[in-house]
């Protein structure tokens, strides 16, 4: 009888380890990171339109790319709550809306480098919600 049980559990070892090393069981993988760089809704020589939607406490995406020269059209869609959208060195900003709203703001990449777009709201910019132009 304990003969019986001691092949029983080497079986079940065997089984497990087989399960184990050769990956035929459940695994909980981590989700693939991509880029969270948007493609444009329209591209147009000299021009590039984006849409770019703010939620507690983030706007997706949260990093966008043009070429100096370029018009820049940002469509921002509020999901949830009461956002507003910056860029300081462009002079851009929305009003503050609400969820659901939308706005446009357009401006012409005349500057090279790395630019955050925030939240202007309390302090949603230090919780997170800001983003980066690159202009190149």
């Amino acid at each position: 009888m304990k003969k019986t049980y001691i092949i029983i559990l080497v079986l079940i070892l065997v089984v497990l380890g087989v399960i184990f090393f050769t990956g035929k069981g459940t695994k909980l993988e981590a989700p693939v990171l991509t880029d969270t760089e948007t493609v444009p809704t329209t591209s147009v020589a000299g021009e590039k339109e984006f849409t770019i939607s703010g939620q507690n406490f983030s706007f997706t995406p949260n990093f966008i790319t043009v070429k100096k020269g370029e018009k820049v059209k940002i469509t921002f869609k509020n999901s949830d709550g009461f956002h507003d959208f910056k860029i300081d060195e462009f002079g851009v900003a929305t009003k503050t809306i609400k969820g659901g709203e939308e706005e446009l703001v357009e401006f012409v990449a005349d500057k090279v480098g790395s630019f955050e777009y925030y939240c202007s709201i309390g302090t949603h910019r230090a919780m997170g919600m800001w983003g980066t132009l690159r202009i190149e």
